[in-house]
Order: structure tokens, then C-alpha cells, then sequence
């Protein structure tokens, strides 16, 4: 069953109104009452629940969210426009600190697809798991990188770029992980090659990918997010690579709160572009 909390129209769970009208609960701007419901429609595995709404306003129900934890609650949350890189909507509609929210929860998933394809198959894992799981996704309408048949695990990460002569490791997800990508091309024209790793299942984290990719380029690693630098992408990766010695993991983040203004304007002046990520990847030494 869907829960929406007044955005349906924004992150189109209209559609499964639509189709689905009997299967949809429109609980309006209350979300702490919208997640109540959805981990009461969930008790005793009588449906699966997905709540949804902006990311940032998921915060109201942090205490609901907890508290569904401690008892076990079988609930799906997906919480969309995420970061600067929802532009015009503004700082009070830019999640910027879920993560590091959602991260703390006991025994939880926290999924970020980056494409449609994977975001599908992060709402297919989702229902087919038991617990708490969170999907982060964006608003930018970005392109397709995956095929239809690619598959997905909770805690494995993809390696979308590498060659033989890589000397760092660039990490991202959702609208980092397309600019990660473009640095990675534009450094490929001056010699510099870079592995670029779509982290997808931020918690649990596919440590073992980096690894082996961080031993691989030797050792340098920089990630990018749309997310403050507290509880991010950034603290996950160096969580999983704190006991390896000899590497080095260094963090674009979002550090100062954003104004409103156009996706791409955003992301460059906070800091976060492929712009930032070739100038980082020239001073990493």
C-alpha cells in the first residue's frame, strides 16, 4: 500500500492512485501521523507499506521513525527531492541531513539509486525485505545508465568505470555520481584515469568493492554527495575503509546552508560538480 503525505503530484505516487486507488492512503501534510499509519497498516505483515514524501520532511516523523525500530515494523520510506540539486524549491525542501538520519537506525537499509532502473529495482528489494528501509531519490530528470536487466543487491555497489591505469577512486550516488562521471572524463583527456564506483546501498555498504578498488588506484579516494558532509556518503566510505592502511579518503560535500537558484547552478556553487571533483582529483596528493 502507498502512503503519501500531500506530494503525489511531485513524486508521482499518483500513479499508483490512479491505477490502484484501493491500495493508496492520502494522509496529507502530517507526516508523523502518515508514518504511524503506514507501520499500523504493516503490523502482522498484513501489506507492505511505503510511505512517501520529500526527503527533508521525513525529519518530522524522525521520533515515529525510531520508534517503529524498537518495534520491528516492517515499513518503506522513500524520500525524494533530495540535496541542491532540487534547485527553485529552495533550502527547506533540500534534505541535506537524511542520511545521516536514516543511517543510525537499527538493523535499516538505506538504498540511493541513481538511475530509474535502479531505482525500481531499490523498491522491488524494499518490498522483499523485512525492516526499515529508506530509498533516497532525486528530482533531476537524468539519464538511463543501467540496462533493464541489471541486477541489484542490497549491500553491493557498481564499478561503472575503470581501466588498468587508474589512480584514484571516485565515489557518488544519484546526481553525484553523473558528475563524478563527467570529471572522470574530462581527467581521462589530460592522462588521469579514474575508477568511479555508483555506491547504490549505502547502508549496508558494499565494503569489500572499496575495498579492493581503493587498493587498487593506491589508495586515494574522494566522494562526492549532495548531502551535508556530517553522517553522509563521505562517513560511510571511511567507516568501511577505516582499518585499511595506506589509504586516503577525502569528501565534496554541501557545507554551508544553500539558497534557492537552477539545478546545475547549485551544484557547481556548493561545490559538488565535476568541475570541483577534477580540481579536487589535481590537488589530491
Amino acid at each position: 500500500m502507498g502512503f503519501d503525505g500531500d506530494t503525489k503530484n511531485s513524486t508521482f505516487s499518483e500513479k499508483l492512485l490512479k491505477k490502484h486507488p484501493d491500495q493508496f492512503v492520502e494522509c496529507f501534510i502530517a507526516e508523523q501521523n502518515m508514518v504511524g499509519v503506514a507501520i499500523g497498516a504493516g503490523c502482522r505483515h498484513r501489506t507492505i507499506p511505503f510511505a512517501s514524501t520529500f526527503a527533508a520532511f521525513f525529519m518530522r516523523a524522525a521520533d515515529q521513525i525510531r520508534m517503529a525500530a524498537v518495534s520491528f515494523a516492517n515499513l518503506k520510506l522513500a524520500g525524494s527531492h533530495v540535496g541542491v540539486s532540487i534547485g527553485e524549491d529552495g533550502p527547506s525542501q533540500m534534505a541535506l541531513e537524511d542520511l545521516a538520519f536514516f543511517c543510525t537506525i537499527p538493523n535499516g537499509v538505506v538504498l540511493y539509486p541513481t538511475d530509474a532502473v535502479s531505482a525500481e529495482r531499490a523498491t522491488e528489494l524494499a518490498a522483499n525485505t523485512d525492516g526499515i528501509v529508506y530509498i533516497r531519490t532525486g528530482r533531476p530528470a537524468l539519464p538511463v545508465i543501467y540496462g533493464n536487466d541489471e541486477h541489484f543487491e542490497i549491500g553491493k555497489g557498481k564499478l561503472v568505470r575503470h581501466s588498468a591505469n587508474d589512480k584514484i577512486l571516485l565515489v557518488g550516488a544519484g546526481v553525484t555520481l553523473y558528475e563524478a562521471d563527467k570529471a572522470a572524463q574530462e581527467l581521462e583527456k589530460e592522462g588521469i584515469h579514474c575508477a568511479v564506483v555508483d555506491l547504490f546501498s549505502v547502508k549496508p555498504i558494499d565494503a569489500n568493492l572499496l575495498i579492493e578498488q581503493a587498493r587498487r588506484v593506491g589508495g586515494k579516494v574522494l566522494t562526492v554527495e549532495d548531502h551535508y558532509p556530517e553522517g553522509g556518503l563521505g562517513c560511510a566510505v571511511r567507516r568501511a575503509l577505516s582499518d585499511e592502511p595506506n589509504v586516503r579518503v577525502r569528501s565534496l560535500a554541501v557545507r554551508e546552508v544553500p539558497r534557492s537558484g537552477g539545478p546545475d547552478e547549485l551544484v557547481d556553487k556548493y561545490g559538488i560538480s565535476a568541475r570541483h571533483i577534477v580540481n579536487a582529483v589535481k590537488e589530491f596528493n
